[in-house]
């Protein structure tokens, strides 16, 4: 019912005498995604499909908007949930015959980057790092550790691949090639999402382009990662005029302070708080990646 309104709106809008009676201040929606990419019930104050479907239905459903602009911030993450709002993202743009646009801050890069090609044109500052296309796999090997201090652990398991990259045991040939081949398959749906939405844009002639590297974003542009250099006020401005309105629709950011159950036990307090402890310190090693 509200597709058949916008549509009668914007004819009605055509009509010289009666377009000037309907004429109102271009909207623009911005949503902020800022953070590592993971599960919600993973990571607290990063970015979730569960966190941020609602909200892109919600924001793509307004009335009478023009654009909606994604501020990205983030070092990625998780594969599959970047995938996710990814897909969300598209098929409400072509549900809703509305433009996307993305504007990086500090960096886009990894499944951050993914997002931003979730977008019609991607913008970036001068100083943002944007790129790395590619996957990453990291854990500890504690086998020494546990040899060290004459820890004996028993594992019992049905299926030969139930232990796969078990971090207490050396690393085997077979888990490796195993997890070699499975980032391959991500990289490549990577490489072909990065491609499908870029198409001629890109720089074919680079042959560095999907091996996970990143850049400033004037190299990003000359790639064709980027379309240019420009703040989506300023954007918006230049494309819609003095008179745009920018309504930001980005989820509330909560404090560790918020997420204590005051009312509950002292343990659980304490639980939440090294929680986010170790949220922050997993958190740090992802933006540390790019020298943030």
């Amino acid at each position: 019912m509200k597709d058949h309104i916008r549509k009668a709106a914007k004819l009605l809008k055509s009509a010289p005498i009666i377009g000037s009676l309907f004429e109102k201040h271009p909207k623009i929606i911005t949503i902020r995604f800022s953070g590592v990419i993971a599960d919600s019930s993973m990571k607290r104050g990063g970015i979730s499909y569960a966190k941020y479907a609602s909200l892109l239905d919600k924001a793509f459903d307004k009335h009478e908007i023009s654009a909606v602009a994604l501020i990205i911030n983030s070092p990625g993450g998780a594969p599959a949930q970047t995938s996710l709002i990814a897909n969300h993202i598209r098929r409400l743009s072509e549900e809703k015959d509305l433009p996307v646009y993305a504007f990086v801050e500090d960096v886009a890069a990894s499944g951050g980057y993914w997002l931003a090609c979730a977008a019609d044109e991607i913008y970036a500052q001068s100083t943002s790092i944007v790129g790395s296309i590619g996957v990453i796999s990291a854990s500890f090997g504690f086998e020494d550790f546990i040899a060290k201090h004459d820890i004996h652990r028993r594992v019992h398991t049905s299926g030969k691949e139930k232990s796969f990259m078990d971090p207490f045991t050396p690393v085997s040939k077979a888990d490796l090639d195993r997890l070699k081949s499975i980032q391959k398959d991500i990289h490549e749906r990577f490489i072909d999402w990065v491609s499908e939405r870029r198409s001629d844009k890109l720089n074919a002639k680079n042959k560095d382009l999907f091996e996970g590297g990143f850049w400033a974003a004037e190299t990003a542009q000359e790639l064709g990662l980027i379309d240019g250099i420009n703040d989506v006020y300023s954007f918006a401005k230049t494309k819609w005029g003095n008179d745009v309105k920018l309504i930001d629709m980005s989820p509330e950011k909560k404090s560790i302070m918020s997420l204590i159950p005051f009312g509950g036990k002292l343990e659980a307090t304490r639980m939440n708080i090294a929680e986010d402890i170790l949220d922050v310190v997993e958190t740090r090693s992802e933006w540390s990646r790019y020298g943030l």
